[in-house]
Parts: C-alpha cells; structure tokens; sequence
C-alpha cells in the first residue's frame, strides 16, 4: 500500500509538472503581443510614429529639389545626391546597426538611432553649400539604419506570427504617413518661407515623433542578446544570403523602390514645367497620395491571405505599371490617378516582401531584415539618381522606361520564385515515395 500509494503521488506529480510545464509555455507564448491584447496598440502607435520620423527625416528634401537647384545653382541630378546619399549611407549602415541591435536591443538601438537623425535633422537648414548639404543628409542617413531592421525584428520577436504581417503593414503605413507629410508640410512651408524653414519644421515634427515613440514603446519581453563577434555576423549574413527565396525577396525590395524612388525624386521637376506650371505647394500637396500607400499596407496582411504572397506580389506589380503608364499623359487628372497606383502598388508589395523577409528567416532575424532593408534603400537610391539622370536625357518618358525595367524584374523574380516552388513540391512526393 505504502509503495502504491507512493506510485500514485509520483504519477500525480509528474503529470502536475508537465501540466504545469505546458502551462508556463502556453503562457510564454501567449505573453506576445495580438491585436485586441493590451500593449498592442501603443507598440503599433510608438511604431506608427517611428514610421513617420524616419521618412519624413529621409525624404525630408525630396520635393524639395527644384528649390535647392536653384538655391545652390546646380542641375536636377546633382540635387538628387541631398536624397541619394541619405538612402545610400542608411543602405550602408544598416547591417551593422542591425548587429548592434542584436547586441544591446532592438528598443535602445531605435531610440539612440532617432536621438542622432533628429538632432542632425535641426542641422540641416543651415547647410553653406550643396557638399555640406549632402554630407549632413548622409550622416542623417547612416543614423536612421537602426530603424527599418531593428523595427521589423522587433516586431517578429514580440508580436505573435498570425499577426506579424499586419503589424509590419502597420510600420508601413507610418512609413506612407510620413513620406507624405513630410512633402506635404515642406512644399507649403517652403512657398512661403524657402526650403530652409521647411526641413527645420520637419526636424521639429520628427523631435515630437522620437519622443512618443520612446514614452510609448513596450519594453521587449522576448528578447535574447546575440554576440557581436564579425565571424558569427558573418556566418549569419552568409546564410541568409544562401537561401533563395530570401535572395527573391532582397531583389524585388530593391526593385519596387527603384520604381518608387525614380518617380518621386523627379515628378517635382515634370510638374514644375509645362504643361502644368504649377506653384510648390501645390506640387507638395500632389505626396497626398501617400495615404492610398498607408491603406494598402496595411491591409497587406488580408491581400496575402487571399492571393498568397506571389499573387499579391503579381497585383502589386500589374497596379504599379498601369500607374507608370498612366503618368505619360500630359493630363493632371491623368498623372495623379497615375501616382495613386504607383503608391499603391509599391507599399503593397514593400509590405508583403519585408514581412515574407521576417516570416522566412527562423535565426539572426534582425541581419535579414537588415539585409532587406539594405537592398531596399541601394534600390532608393539608385532610383533617385538614375530617375534624374533618365529625366535628363529622355523627360519624363525616360524615368517611365526605368520604372518599368525594374518592374518587369519583379514579376520576373516572381515567376522564378514560383516554378522553384513548383518544383520543389514535385520532388517532395518523390522522396516520400
């Protein structure tokens, strides 16, 4: 008796410790963040707001450059380099910002990384010449590479996976909000006051962002520190770069803001001269079309659960090239309708691409969304200078030419992307059988 009674308190005792071990790790799992669940909402406003600093600080002379052309006297695609060597240096830096994050935190990296890109923000209006201009805009650049990829990994550590690609959509969204509002803002200011005034209230805006942004944010619950040795960096960054899919996914963010990119450094140009003529308030009031990007990103989660991720990949690539198409008419209404589909197209697959990044990558998740992100803005970039380049030598049409080369990349890549996975569920059978 003694010993079955023993067996059975044993047997009640082991079955109490694998409850109570399920349990805790049904809580560990459920301690992530879902919308509706408490902490949701400030973590994706705090993001929604780090959204908007970053590409109101990056673009922040973007539909600005008619004005610093003829400030400083200098062509469209010398002007393009205040845009190019922001993006450029962010690419640049946004790897090892990403190693960095890896080390002491997604949260501190961002709040440090906004800190930087505000105060050189407030710097930027008294810039002497073009050379001093585009040294400071690169310095802005390189401190705002602690965002993009510590964000993304962020979010895939602290929000739970059914909601991941809603949540980035959400980040996304705070991109749109603030690539519009920063031109918005800044052709107005600038039709009264000069380019000058209008980059410092767009510094000002972004110390008010940066500060909600670090009252808001949630402190990380799910996060593990990572070593900053350069042979486990490296190790890492090769192994992201051997998966296929994950190398697609880098080109097509490349590609689709190439796109984005080329059309917004220029359409400032095309709309200042004739046919249009028009003032630059008005022409900084023509980035409204922003908010249609903030809608289809964040509704990128649903377009994904009905298409799938090649699908939309394909709708967001059809909607962006009949938006190219349609800006090649010299009709206002024509053109506008054109940039509505271009901004749409372009947030869509930037956020179906940028979450299908964090879903894939299971290990050193903040070195794959650096690596996104990096090919991301080497595409910004790039289409910043070629797009002005293009202007140059064949009007708008030749800025058109580019945008649909680098689409034709993407459903491209797509196409590959689906006949790899085609065949590999071919060969999958083979081997179970």
């Amino acid at each position: 008796m003694p010993s079955a009674s023993t067996g059975a308190s044993t047997t009640v005792g082991a079955t109490s410790s694998v409850t109570s071990s399920v349990t805790s790790s049904t809580a560990a799992v459920d301690s992530r963040l879902t919308p509706g669940g408490p902490g949701y909402r400030r973590m994706s406003f705090a993001l929604f707001l780090a959204g908007v600093a970053t590409f109101a600080l990056l673009y922040s002379t973007q539909a600005l450059l008619p004005l610093v052309s003829t400030d400083f006297g200098v062509s469209a695609s010398e002007a393009s380099w205040t845009v190019s060597a922001a993006t450029g240096a962010l690419a640049l830096f946004v790897l090892p910002m990403s190693a960095l994050s890896e080390r002491f935190g997604r949260r501190t990296l961002m709040t440090a990384s906004l800190a930087v890109a505000v105060t050189v923000g407030l710097l930027v209006p008294f810039a002497p010449s073009i050379g001093a201009l585009v040294a400071l805009r690169a310095v802005q650049g390189a401190a705002l590479a602690g965002l993009p990829a510590s964000a993304t990994a962020y979010l895939a550590e602290e929000v739970r996976p059914k909601a991941l690609i809603t949540a980035i959509g959400l980040f996304v969204a705070g991109n749109s909000v603030g690539g519009m509002s920063g031109r918005v803002i800044t052709g107005w200011v600038a039709q009264e006051w000069g380019w000058r005034v209008a980059v410092a209230t767009i510094g000002i805006i972004a110390v008010a962002c940066a500060v909600a942004f670090r009252m808001l944010l949630p402190a990380p619950k799910h996060f593990t520190p990572g070593s900053l040795r350069p042979r486990v960096l490296a190790r890492t960054v090769r192994d992201h770069l051997a998966n296929p899919l994950l190398r697609r996914l880098y080109a097509i963010g490349a590609l689709f803001m190439m796109v984005f990119g080329g059309v917004y450094t220029v359409i400032g140009y095309r709309l200042t001269e004739a046919p249009f003529s028009l003032p630059q308030g008005i022409i900084g009031s023509i980035f409204l079309v922003y908010l249609v990007g903030t809608v289809s990103a964040s509704t990128a989660g649903r377009l994904v659960a009905r298409l799938g991720r090649r699908g939309s990949l394909y709708l967001a690539g059809g909607t962006t090239t009949a938006g190219l198409l349609l800006s090649l008419v010299d009709s206002l209404p024509l053109v506008l309708l054109g940039l509505v589909l271009i901004t749409a197209g372009f947030f869509a697959g930037h956020a179906v691409a940028s979450s299908s990044v964090s879903h894939t990558a299971k290990q050193g998740r903040a070195q794959a969304s650096a690596l996104y992100q990096s090919a991301y803005y080497i595409g910004s970039s790039a289409g910043s200078t070629l797009g002005a380049v293009a202007f140059h030598a064949g009007g708008w049409a030749g800025t058109v030419a580019l945008g649909l080369f680098a689409v034709l990349g993407v459903v491209t890549i797509t196409l590959l992307g689906s006949h790899a996975a085609r065949a590999q569920a071919r060969h999958e059978p083979a081997l179970a059988h």
